[in-house]
């Protein structure tokens, strides 16, 4: 059963991490998974006008970090220690970016989520990323 839901993510993006938390919507309720949009602005883009390779890794790893709270609570300090990016075809223009984001693991101390970034409308994933996280030790 998820710790936070959807609006409780949102709300702790919005409070701990302000300078991005416009930047994605929460499509999907918490279940050792989540869905994340991002609506691209131009900040997002490279030149020729498609999303940058460092955006859309952005969007991978804010998912599986928000996929880890949900579950574990509001630990700000869980960070990324591994993650592995293929990019796959360039995204669809103006579309928005939905990252399908599920938990491989979730233990005590690391947890390892798989995502799949799609240009909204399409099947075909533009990237597919694996993150591991370290979780702070309780208190």
């Amino acid at each position: 059963m998820p710790t936070m839901d959807a609006a409780d993510l949102a709300a702790f993006l919005a409070s701990d991490f302000p300078q991005v938390s416009d930047d994605y919507v929460i499509d999907g309720p918490p279940d050792m998974g989540l869905r994340v949009r991002l609506k691209p602005a131009e900040r997002h883009l490279r030149p020729g006008g498609t999303v940058s390779g460092p955006t859309m890794f952005a969007l991978a790893d804010v998912s599986v970090y928000l996929a880890i709270l949900a579950e574990i609570g509001p630990q700000a300090l869980a960070v990324t220690t591994s993650a592995s990016f293929d990019f796959m075809r360039k995204p669809a223009a103006g579309a928005d970016l939905i990252c399908e984001c599920r938990l491989l693991k979730l233990g005590r101390v690391l947890a390892v989520g798989d995502c799949l970034i799609r240009s909204e409308g399409d099947e075909a994933p533009v990237a597919r990323a694996s993150l591991t996280y370290s979780i702070p030790p309780s208190r």
